[in-house]
């Protein structure tokens, strides 16, 4: 039986995470969900000014229970960049909770 998510650079647990990050990256841009991708720049792509970057880092560390220096948040230059952050350092979501 075929899974789809074989041929994904991504698994459903991420996927999952994924969504919520899009969602929080359009509100606070206000951009549609459609224009944002894993390979989307934040700044470059996605209009992030320096005080927008503030007020992500700020929301990703609520609402996935992780602490972000600033030297991390600026080696994040991608929405891949996030979840792989996310996924590494989140204590609130857990791959074995998915």
């Amino acid at each position: 039986r075929y899974n789809i998510y074989n041929y994904l650079r991504i698994n459903l647990g991420d996927v999952l995470m994924l969504e919520e990050i899009i969602e929080i990256l359009a509100s606070q841009l206000s951009l549609s969900v459609d224009d944002i991708t894993l390979d989307s720049d934040i700044t470059g792509d996605l209009g992030a000014d320096s005080l927008d970057i503030v007020e992500l880092a700020d929301k990703f560390e609520n609402r996935f229970s992780v602490s972000v220096t600033d030297e991390e948040i600026m080696s994040i230059k991608t929405v891949s960049d996030i979840l792989t952050y996310l996924e590494n350092n989140s204590s609130k979501v857990q791959k074995s909770d998915i």
